[in-house]
């Protein structure tokens, strides 16, 4: 008894053919307006950005924004970096001061102004973890994209 099998006669088959997944570009215009900010990583040397990626990351912890300057003095990724963490600390600092000073007047004027205070502590200190957040993805991701508010501000050139 003679057996045939399944492909005899047919057309050979071709193995199917894999592409490689790609992300769609982000919608345009559909960001909050204030996440919307330039990117300018295609100024940056791509072997920069892959050697300084963690260099760039630690810009956004407080006082650890002097690092990538120390560290990497010729990297313009990390220096992008350095200059969004100093100005967010500044930020930070500066808000710090201001509230610390209204605690105090406010405990003298009335105790229960206190809590005006914390309101004020809060309004300040989540968007500035956002921030610091943000910073992180977008050095982790290899981006040199600004931050909301404060982005536009240079100290370090």
């Amino acid at each position: 008894m003679a057996v045939l099998r399944q492909d005899e006669g047919a057309p050979p088959q071709t193995p199917p053919q894999y592409q490689q997944h790609q992300a769609p570009p982000p919608p345009q215009g559909q960001m909050p307006g204030f996440l919307d900010t330039p990117d300018t990583t295609g100024q940056y040397d791509r072997q920069d950005i892959e050697q300084n990626k963690m260099m760039a990351i630690l810009a956004y912890l407080g006082l650890l924004f002097l690092v990538p300057l120390l560290a990497a003095p010729q990297s313009r990724f990390a220096r992008f970096h350095a200059n969004q963490g100093l100005v967010l600390f500044i930020f930070e600092a500066g808000a710090s001061i201001v509230l610390i000073i209204l605690g105090i007047l406010f405990v003298f004027i009335s105790p229960a102004l206190s809590v005006l205070t914390t309101i004020l502590w809060l309004l300040v200190w989540l968007p500035s973890i956002g921030m610091i957040i943000l910073g992180i993805i977008n050095a982790s991701g290899g981006r040199a994209k600004e931050l909301p508010f404060i982005g536009k501000i240079r100290i370090l050139k």
